[in-house]
């Protein structure tokens, strides 16, 4: 496996050489990238790397985060967005047990986090193509373990008053949000979260703890179901490009009040004497990163091997205990998949244990 690993880390690396031959191979006008990517089912058998922008890129060495695990449930399972960097995962897994252990969130409902091999997605998103956003919904985790039928159709629950426009209603919004956004934002990894303007002017007039991290919590359009975590490129990921960093202060400011203006909200003006506007083309394969050609055509992992890690790089800790046998931990994942979960998504597994 680590062999596999290494040469086609090698590949990757010689990408910038031999991979724009590959992505010129698909015409302007080929398949967008989105449809290339959003029809993998499985990551690469590779290194764990991202490559591009989180708007812009791709991801080598993907694994995902297993269906349930003690204090998590995946959503929307046909999506197959359960994937990430393997830092991005083990963070997910920590902040469910410390928010269940610490902030009285009961557990964690995981939207969308990345592709198998990231890249653009079908619908939904312009991020998360790098393996390292996730969503995760404002709605705490239920004590019964939901159907996929279930993961497929109920909705998060908004934090803002029907019909008021930017406030947060205080008949559903609850201290524990603010703990686990804040408890989130406190992770050095981290380098945004992204909710409503509501829910940041909310924390904003109500947190009373450290408010070091609050700057992270960043106002953008919708995030009234849900926030969106973005960790920092990994030390190691050379073709990864992190954001800007964030203003210094709180972010409770001008920056902040902008967003109760009418100017986030107005329409453009359109000239009636303009001609039409084309229409945007599709990302293109070759409008990614040289290496995302590389990581399209690369083998695929074998169903077994699609695993989640510990942050200290021991054994998985959606394992909970020592990884058994690839047979073994095959059936015990697989008992754990809802009824009626989608016949065509991969079932997320422990990679043996040595690999």
């Amino acid at each position: 496996m680590r062999a596999v690993s290494r040469r086609l880390a090698v590949a990757l690396a010689f990408a910038a050489s031999m991979a724009g031959a590959i992505a010129d191979g698909w015409a302007a006008d080929g398949p967008p990238a989105k449809e290339l990517f959003g029809g993998m089912k499985l990551p690469t058998r590779a290194d764990p790397s991202s490559y591009g922008f989180y708007s812009k890129g791709c991801l080598a060495g993907g694994v995902a985060i297993p269906t349930d695990g003690p204090t998590w449930q995946a959503m929307r399972l046909s999506r197959n967005r359960r994937w990430g960097h393997p830092q991005m995962i083990s963070l997910l897994e920590r902040l469910s047990q410390d928010a269940a252990k610490y902030d009285g969130w009961p557990g964690l409902l995981l939207g969308d986090i990345s592709q198998p091999r990231g890249g653009p997605m079908l619908s939904g998103h312009a991020s998360h193509q790098i393996g390292l956003d996730a969503d995760i919904w404002l709605t705490p985790m239920p004590s019964r373990t939901l159907s996929a039928n279930e993961r497929e159709n109920i909705s998060a629950t908004s934090m803002l008053k029907k019909n008021a426009f930017l406030t947060v209603d205080p008949n559903i919004w609850t201290p524990a949000h603010a703990r686990v956004i804040m408890r989130a934002a406190s992770y050095p990894q981290v380098e945004r979260i992204f909710v409503n303007p509501a829910i940041k002017k909310k924390l904003c007039e109500t947190w009373k703890g450290d408010r070091t991290d609050l700057g992270k919590v960043r106002p953008y359009y919708g995030h009234d179901y849900h926030f969106h975590v973005r960790i920092k490129c990994p030390a190691d990921a050379a073709g990864c490009k992190d954001q800007a960093d964030i203003p210094p202060g709180d972010g409770c400011d001008k920056s902040l009040a902008w967003w109760f203006t009418d100017e986030p909200w107005a329409k453009p003006k359109k000239d009636p004497n303009a001609k039409p506007a084309p229409k945007p083309k599709p990302m293109q394969l070759s409008d990614l990163p040289k290496a995302c050609a590389m990581v399209l055509n690369a083998p695929s992992v074998d169903s077994e091997w699609a695993a989640t890690y510990s942050a200290n790089g021991a054994a998985p800790v959606s394992a909970l205990a020592a990884t058994p046998e690839p047979a073994a931990a095959g059936a015990a994942i697989a008992a754990q998949m809802p009824d009626n979960a989608p016949a065509d998504v991969p079932v997320p597994l422990p990679r043996p244990a040595g690999n």
